[in-house]
């Protein structure tokens, strides 16, 4: 069946793989990728579909009403995959302003024009994509469901917890047909380096410093970013409207215990004596209401839908160092961008 699928920032990290997916997976739907291109929107990472007859980019800001709504007039979307928005804890510590609008606001505009402009709902689907990170943080047993009660702790997380509960607000009020689901820490290629994984890698490799909060403790559940991208292709055309799916990758690391493991991984690759990389490793001050834990249950997804997570971590997190390592002229490009300065005061992601 042919569809117009919208897919909000298509440029960024998850955005990008998702977008590929779908643009090779489904060559009878029209994709159109809206990226408004701030620092971690990229193209490069569509280059190998950007020719493709079924793909569109469009450059636009969600946080413009009637630039949303003319979208929905000319291409009648079927179905929206709202994955834009500003999702850096740091950043949203010196800047919640920038999070307030893209991530409340601009969703609130997509939703308002699916509302207003989808005539019928029998065949549309808006599905927003959130994190983990609205449910707070865990001590050291149990799992996130998707019943859990939300506790955001930083304004990155408020802004995606009160997008969650528009999403939901719409479907309740306006009957809109909406599916949620919460994802937990994303690793791969085409990552923004202001995250824990690129930034280790890129800094290891020039020999920097690797910040790490804290006492490196906190314990994330990593998910291999082509897992997210075939979770949500699932999701869409399988998930039940108003409901909410936990994505995670059931692999739970420290970050200290994560940094070691790439040292230990980029030592072999550059040929370097074992734990040379490790003498890098730098403590910084603890993040501000820094969450100790996050885990996802995705027992949900994989008991309705038939989704498992790839349980290869160490071939995938040796995969992903080497992709880091062989495309530097990728590195090059994103820090000779307005984000050099930034990537100068060495902040790690979560």
């Amino acid at each position: 069946m042919k569809k117009n699928i919208l897919i909000t920032g298509g440029a960024g990290f998850i955005g990008s793989h998702v977008v590929r997916l779908f643009v090779n997976k489904y060559p009878v739907y029209q994709i159109i990728n809206l990226d408004k291109l701030t620092y971690a929107g990229n193209l490069e990472n569509l280059k190998d579909i950007q020719d493709k007859p079924n793909y569109t980019f469009i450059k636009g800001d969600i946080t413009e009403p009637d630039f949303i709504n003319e979208l929905f007039t000319k291409y009648k979307f079927d179905g929206v995959i709202h994955l834009a928005a500003e999702s850096h804890v740091d950043r949203s510590i010196s800047d919640p302003m920038a999070f307030i609008y893209t991530n409340i606001i601009g969703t609130v505009n997509l939703l308002n024009a699916a509302k207003s402009l989808w005539t019928d709902f029998s065949s549309k689907l808006f599905y927003h994509i959130s994190t983990d990170e609205v449910y707070g943080s865990l001590e050291k047993e149990g799992k996130f469901i998707e019943t859990t009660p939300y506790d955001p702790q930083s304004p990155y997380s408020a802004s995606k917890a009160s997008s969650d509960h528009f999403v939901r607000a719409y479907h309740n009020t306006y009957k809109l047909p909406v599916i949620i689901s919460n994802c937990s820490n994303n690793y791969g290629p085409n990552q923004f380096p202001e995250k824990l994984i690129p930034l280790a890698i890129n800094n290891i490799k020039n020999n920097r410093p690797i910040p790490v909060y804290g006492k490196g403790e906190n314990i994330r559940d990593w998910l291999y970013v082509e897992d997210h991208a075939a979770a949500i292709d699932l999701i869409f055309h399988k998930g039940k409207i108003g409901k909410t799916y936990n994505i995670g990758g059931n692999n739970e690391w420290k970050n200290i215990d994560l940094i070691y493991k790439l040292c230990e991984i980029a030592d072999c690759k550059l040929n370097r004596t074992p734990g040379t990389s490790a003498k890098l490793i730098t403590f910084v001050k603890d993040r501000a209401g820094h969450d100790l834990r996050y885990a996802i249950d995705s027992s949900k997804l994989e008991k309705n839908l038939g989704w498992k997570p790839s349980l290869q971590f160490e071939q995938k997190i040796e995969k992903t160092v080497e992709w880091y390592l062989d495309n530097e002229e990728w590195f090059k490009n994103i820090l000779t961008r307005e984000y050099e300065k930034y990537y100068e005061r060495q902040y790690i992601s979560r």
